[in-house]
């Protein structure tokens, strides 16, 4: 079982951070097996294009969300949500890797993940919006070669001895430091979307350890 912490589903504020952390370790006592909290950075008029859900218990979709809807960050919460728990999985679900520095990234999952010794699991993505990229000052037609990017430094800093790596996207400094201790493994990946393309079954067969699908994706979905 697992227990989805988002303000769609209203059943508390989404500024209410003690409750979520208790509901979490309750979770834990109830046998629940993981968490999972997703994110934005910023949201803009393009959040709610398609217009608000007429139940906000829906699954929130792309363009369907508010954009003044509070999104407390998942790795703090995640991190609180930690320290009251020993078995709960702790999924860092649909983190926007593209809208982050690499390196800062990658330490804070490393550092989570050893925190909670072992139990994050991440959802690297690129976010549908492209406000939230202008927001930010990053261009959004790059996100895709951001992600992999990302993808690509990560191993290196989990899972191999550094080496000098240089990024046509971002700039980066030609010594990469390791992220986190031995042993050298970093968290479990898996990656989420509504339906597999040439893209998603790459980053999967190279770096996932398995697949989260958006909403309700019917077998058509799964097939194409």
């Amino acid at each position: 079982m697992q227990l989805v912490l988002s303000e769609n589903w209203t059943l508390t504020s989404g500024r209410d951070l003690p409750t979520l952390v208790r509901w979490a370790r309750e979770a834990e006592d109830a046998g629940f097996d993981s968490v999972m909290i997703s994110e934005h950075i910023v949201l803009d008029p393009d959040a709610g294009a398609k217009g608000l859900m007429p139940n906000p218990r829906e699954y929130a979709l792309p363009g369907n969300q508010a954009p003044f809807t509070p999104w407390p960050n998942s790795l703090l919460l995640l991190a609180s949500i930690a320290s009251v728990t020993t078995r709960l999985r702790l999924a860092a679900a649909a983190t926007l890797a593209p809208l982050r520095h690499p390196l800062l990234l990658a330490r804070k999952l490393g550092t989570l993940d050893l925190l909670s010794e072992g139990r994050l699991i991440v959802l690297p993505t690129v976010s549908w919006s492209r406000d939230e990229y202008a927001a930010l000052g990053v261009p959004f037609d790059k996100r895709g070669q951001l992600l992999d990017e990302h993808l690509e430094i990560w191993e290196l800093l989990w899972r191999e001895i550094p080496r000098d790596v240089r990024g046509e996207a971002l700039p980066l400094p030609e010594r990469l430091l390791r992220t986190r201790g031995p042993p050298p493994n970093g968290p479990r990946i898996w990656f989420g979307g509504s339906r597999m393309h040439d893209a998603l079954t790459r980053r999967l067969v190279r770096h996932g350890h398995g697949f989260n699908p958006l909403g309700r994706p019917t077998s058509e979905d799964m097939d194409s």
